[in-house]
């Protein structure tokens, strides 16, 4: 399924009312091709079984289903028995309403015409536009009609209920409908999880937003620590995670490209709740980027994953960080030692990383593997590897090129596959997508099990201990 007007219940709702098993993609979109009757033909004709789908400045969400191809006749009409009229929105709130053809107009299903957009209905039920338009102040005025209840039974709903009484809309979209092919490894997840839904992201900011660590082991929060290449999104990451729970697209922590990290702190953020601005139960610790010449060092990672290094510690290049700096925690406890660890690698770029930068990065799992410290990677910037994933990250796990990545990467590092986590980083957006929401917070969940692993063989290794000093 393509990204556009849509969200996923939509589309299910959409499917209940086609029947079968079906896919979308999106043909025609008019902000990014343009309010044309010749484009719409063009990219439009001949596809088969289509959903119409229009959007209103009062987010009104309706249109049209026809299971005929859309030609360029001189003002035919097809008939068509399973085509319908829908609203999906009213007002902004969920209106799932179908409203069927009248059985004695199935003639006139839809009308067909090279200079006109979509036509459902021989009364003009919904007539689109004509000719070409363009949008003033990001509104489309359509000069097409909609006299409702000529073909289309409209079970009471007038103009007004139906499309707010105008045809000023901010987007219009079209649809292919088109049959599922179980052949097609596009149908089949290569990693199979929950279906998405705006339920699952509520489900999943909620079993984070309620996470707590072993109670038992009395610490207030888990850490986890983010490291990676100059430029892979270490930062993007907690600011994407950042946003989700505030509601709106942040730039907390300083984020970009550079010739040298951009990170010069070590930093422990909280992740605070929106509206309450409650810290949640972990931190996410950014520090300096693994460069060849320069960067940080094994040493200077070593401290931050024994929690002997302060929060806003500035990292000097040429004066590795010792016990004799500011601040310096001589007697670290288990709440400031790092719990889980999260590399993060840019997939566009793991083809092309150098042998010195994957020893450095051996190096330090050595240590973190002698502190018994779980390891994930974050495999970032997916969008820049499958271009389909730019419209709709909700096909990460259908992607194949997103799984060789996994595969290669998963290999390099040393690490299982169900280890290597896809992610996609808020970077032009400026507003929040449920479908990168959900990517990122199914990854943060994995994240926390991993960290709840570390706490869950501390506590055994203390009850070991206990046992040891009794006998």
């Amino acid at each position: 399924m393509m990204a556009g007007l849509l969200q996923k219940e939509d589309f299910d709702e959409l499917l209940k009312w086609i029947g079968g098993r079906r896919k979308f993609r999106l043909l025609y979109k008019i902000t990014r091709d343009g309010c044309s009757a010749p484009t719409f033909h063009s990219k439009c004709d001949g596809k088969g079984m289509t959903v119409t789908v229009l959007s209103n400045p009062s987010d009104t969400v309706y249109g049209g289903f026809t299971s005929q191809s859309w030609t360029s006749a001189g003002g035919a009409y097809l008939p068509d028995p399973k085509a319908f009229l829908f609203q999906l929105k009213y007002n902004g709130k969920s209106s799932y309403n179908q409203f069927p053809i009248k059985p004695e107009r199935i003639a006139y299903a839809v009308q067909c015409n090279s200079g006109y957009g979509p036509i459902f209905g021989g009364g003009l039920d919904l007539s689109t536009f004509s000719g070409n338009l363009t949008a003033s102040n990001g509104v489309f005025t359509l000069n097409g009609s909609c006299t409702l209840n000529n073909t289309y039974n409209m079970k009471g709903t007038d103009y007004n209920a139906f499309a707010n009484g105008n045809l000023q809309v901010k987007e219009m979209e079209v649809y292919q409908v088109d049959d599922c092919d179980m052949n097609d490894p596009l149908e089949i997840p290569w990693r199979r999880t929950p279906e998405w839904t705006t339920r699952l992201m509520q489900e999943l900011k909620e079993e984070i937003e309620n996470y707590k660590p072993l109670e038992q082991l009395k610490i207030q929060q888990t850490k986890i620590l983010l490291i990676g290449q100059i430029g892979a999104g270490k930062s993007s990451f907690f600011n994407t995670i950042n946003s989700i729970f505030r509601g709106y697209v942040t730039s907390q922590a300083c984020s970009g490209t550079a010739e040298h990290s951009l990170t010069t702190q070590y930093r422990s953020y909280q992740v605070r709740n929106g509206p309450s601005g409650k810290p949640l139960n972990f931190r996410l610790c950014d520090t300096r980027g693994l460069e060849e010449g320069q960067g940080i060092e094994a040493q200077d990672v070593c401290y931050i994953l024994d929690g002997n290094t302060p929060d806003k510690y500035v990292f000097n290049p040429s004066l590795p960080l010792s016990s004799d700096i500011a601040g310096f925690v001589k007697a670290p406890k288990l709440k400031d030692r790092i719990h889980c660890v999260a590399f993060v690698l840019d997939a566009s770029s793991v083809d092309v990383m150098s042998e010195k930068m994957l020893e450095k990065i051996r190096k330090l799992q050595i240590a973190m593997n002698q502190r018994g410290l779980p390891q994930v990677v974050l495999l970032t910037k997916i969008d820049k590897i499958c271009a389909s994933l730019q419209d709709d990250v909700g096909l990460t796990y259908y992607i194949p090129t997103v799984q060789e990545h996994v595969d290669k990467v998963a290999a390099m590092i040393g690490l299982p596959r169900s280890h290597v986590i896809p992610v996609k980083n808020y970077e032009s957006e400026r507003e929040l997508n449920d479908n990168i929401n959900i990517l990122n917070l199914l990854a943060m969940q994995q994240i926390l099990h991993f960290a709840d692993d570390f706490l869950y063989n501390y506590l055994d290794d203390l009850d070991d201990e206990q046992i040891s000093t009794a006998d």
